[in-house]
């Protein structure tokens, strides 16, 4: 179920960029600040919280992933789009939000990198396989 992942991925796309305008105008820069940085932090928590309450059938699941990896070629195309000429007019407000969302996503990583993740679903042809192994 592909399309699921296609789903998730549309509206974290969506809020990425609706809370990076929101930030570009509260830092007032006439851009998007973030969005997709914001997009990319959503989709990772919402498939990590979808997997720890059970809410993705396998199925699923594997339109998630599917699409979580697909995440950074379209990460790189959106962020190709971003007007960077306008965000740097904007003042050095820009490099103090740029320098400060690095630093917060160092740490953000640290905590998902320290999250504990449900252990891998049972592949029966796998185990299968490695039982007829001499």
């Amino acid at each position: 179920m592909t399309i699921y992942g296609v789903a998730l991925l549309a509206v974290c796309t969506l809020l990425g960029a609706y809370f990076g305008d929101l930030l570009g105008a509260a830092l007032g820069v006439k851009a998007n600040v973030g969005g997709v940085g914001i997009a990319m932090v959503l989709l990772v928590s919402a498939r990590l919280l979808m997997t720890r309450r059970g809410d993705l059938p396998s199925d699923v699941r594997l339109g998630v992933i599917f699409w979580s990896m697909m995440y950074i070629p379209i990460v790189v195309a959106m962020a190709a789009q971003q007007n960077v000429v306008a965000a740097v007019k904007g003042g050095p407000v820009v490099f103090l939000a740029g320098t400060l969302s690095v630093v917060v996503s160092f740490f953000g990583v640290a905590i998902l990198g320290r999250a504990k993740t449900p252990p891998p679903e049972p592949n029966p042809m796998r185990d299968q396989n490695e039982s007829e192994r001499p």
